[in-house]
């Protein structure tokens, strides 16, 4: 076996990485400016905004992107990538009318009425996200490492550029919502140059039969990514309703901030996984050897960096930040230890793809859906304060990341897991 520095795997990987360092150092640099040109109750309606776009962009292209991988043919990948853009296409027309008619009732629901003209923008939104998303699986399975490393590199510069001088500009949650849109449709056009170009291949009575072949990716894996991403920003939704933006703005650059490892490493090294997972199984019928490389990488790179996150974080949110900030950095420290569970599960998840096991994929993330979903109500019926329920909440989800883990390797080894 070769060396981590001189193989494919950490070839690929350190394209991304070089990419998603730069993708990610820009926000972090600029964090600091938002933080004293926005204030918390902003940073709320943002996240708000967000968790709504990502939760119906996530489900809004049927799930196909997960497929295009897959065919062994790059015109079917490109017809599956082709018809997933149309259906999102099509699922935004809907939600925006949805919008348009029950803009009210949602806001309500919602606790802000103050948030009911983002709703507005929460389909165009939901579309941004969607075509990067079947656009980025598209550039993976072609290898194109590099593009979508310079694909997240003009994201990050346009969402910096818009939302600083927009804050500069004091139009307030305007300037963070706006940058956010923009930094996805230029991200988008950089991902999709590859796929026009071989406009040729597409064809109506393709993109048919490639939709039935990988029909259950919209059947079972579309739920399952919709409870995953829910498990993820539903809390936002509730905490906004519970408590309210303020706190969700505290909440929310805990989860930026703590986020970071999987965003900057554990997606470049889940993405390549993924691609060099899928050529062992094919040759193999298993994944045992990639499996069990990728997750000692990831324990070895997260082990020191959660350790120091977990005693410097503190303080080093109320410099970096300012002072009124400071209660994010305890927020961060409770949840240190399920955040470096979830680096080392969320990067090796895509091991459920590869098997087409989207059934146990549902099941997984139901679970995380439902503890979540009853550790906030228990909490609101107990009017328990929000730093408890961090506590429990992240307890309960370190344990269930840690027996998925254990899932996916009994899965790479070709057993059942049920």
């Amino acid at each position: 076996m070769r060396k981590f520095s001189t193989s494919e795997f950490s070839k690929n990987v350190i394209t991304l990485l070089s990419g998603t360092t730069i993708a990610q150092a820009v926000p972090i640099l600029i964090s600091p400016i938002l933080t004293r040109l926005y204030t918390p109750e902003e940073f709320g309606l943002l996240a708000l905004f967000t968790s709504l776009s990502f939760i119906l962009g996530a489900i809004a292209n049927g799930c196909y992107e997960f497929a295009v991988i897959l065919p062994k043919k790059d015109s079917d990948a490109i017809n599956i990538a082709v018809l997933g853009a149309l259906i999102a296409f099509v699922f935004s027309i809907l939600l925006l009318v949805t919008v348009i008619v029950f803009n009210k009732p949602i806001s309500t629901i919602l606790g802000n009425v103050e948030f009911s003209l983002w709703l507005y923008l929460v389909p165009v939104s939901v579309l941004a996200i969607s075509w990067f998303n079947i656009f980025s699986y598209y550039n993976v399975r072609i290898k194109q490492y590099r593009n979508i490393a310079k694909a997240n590199i003009i994201k990050a510069m346009v969402l910096a550029i818009i939302q600083v001088s927009l804050g500069f500009a004091k139009v307030g949650t305007a300037g963070l919502i706006s940058g956010q849109l923009a930094s996805f449709f230029s991200g988008n056009y950089k991902l999709s140059t590859k796929i026009l170009k071989k406009s040729k291949l597409f064809s109506y009575k393709r993109m048919k039969l490639m939709g039935k072949r990988y029909i259950d990716f919209p059947k079972f894996m579309l739920w399952s990514t919709l409870a995953n991403t829910l498990s993820i920003h539903v809390s936002n939704i509730f905490i906004n309703i519970i408590y309210s933006s303020k706190t969700l703005g505290f909440f929310s650059l805990a989860n930026r901030t703590l986020g970071m490892p999987s965003s900057l490493l554990g997606s470049s090294i889940g993405q390549v996984f993924f691609q060099q997972a899928s050529i062992e199984y094919q040759k193999y019928n298993n994944t045992k050897k990639i499996f069990v490389s990728t997750l000692k990488k990831l324990i070895i790179i997260g082990i020191p960096i959660f350790t120091l996150i977990f005693f410097f974080i503190e303080d080093a949110i109320a410099l970096i930040f300012g002072e009124i900030w400071r209660i994010t950095g305890l927020y961060c420290k409770i949840l240190t230890p399920m955040f470096f569970i979830r680096f080392v599960s969320g990067s090796l998840s895509s091991i459920l793809n590869i098997f087409e096991k989207q059934k146990i994929a549902l099941l997984i993330n139901l679970t995380l859906l439902f503890s979540i979903i009853v550790i906030l109500f228990t909490a609101n019926f107990l009017n328990l304060g929000f730093e408890k329920i961090l506590f429990y909440w992240s307890i309960t989800l370190s344990i269930e990341y840690s027996l998925f883990i254990l899932i996916y390797y009994r899965l790479s080894n070709g057993k059942k897991v049920y």
